[in-house]
């Protein structure tokens, strides 16, 4: 029995170990609230597992990624580094800042995929009703 709770102990403090300082240097807030139907024409490209569309809102913008068919995400393509004033851009299932050349993966829920960059993309909660999709701050 003691060695069990050795083992756990040991597990809970290597486990907390991880530095996590720069990651309270990341939360931004954006009000967002947009609401769109899937039947519009100018998304009929994220009807299709893969797909994407760009749509306005946010900081720089949003992207609507269809991951799977039934399962959408949504990314601000704001660069999560604070330094750009350009939108990110999207290929390969990766957000990429084209300041910094920092990439950040949708299937990851934004986390950055490059070595020295702490920030994830920002991400929105995504909300599919029938045809009507919501995308609003978590």
């Amino acid at each position: 029995m003691f060695r069990k709770i050795a083992c756990l102990l040991l597990f809970c403090t290597i486990i907390s170990c991880s530095d996590t300082t720069n990651l309270a240097n990341c939360i931004r807030s954006f009000n967002v609230s947009v609401v769109t139907d899937l039947n519009n024409p100018s998304l009929i490209n994220v009807q299709t597992p893969g797909g994407f569309a760009e749509l306005a809102g946010g900081n720089k913008g949003i992207l609507l990624f269809n991951k799977n068919g039934t399962d959408f995400v949504a990314f601000d393509r704001f660069c999560p580094s604070n330094d750009c004033t350009s939108p990110m851009t999207f290929k390969n299932r990766l957000l990429k800042c084209t300041c910094d050349e920092g990439t950040y993966s949708v299937d990851f829920g934004g986390a950055p995929q490059k070595d020295g960059f702490d920030c994830p993309a920002i991400e929105y909660r995504v909300t599919k009703n029938g045809s009507t999709i919501r995308i609003s701050n978590f």
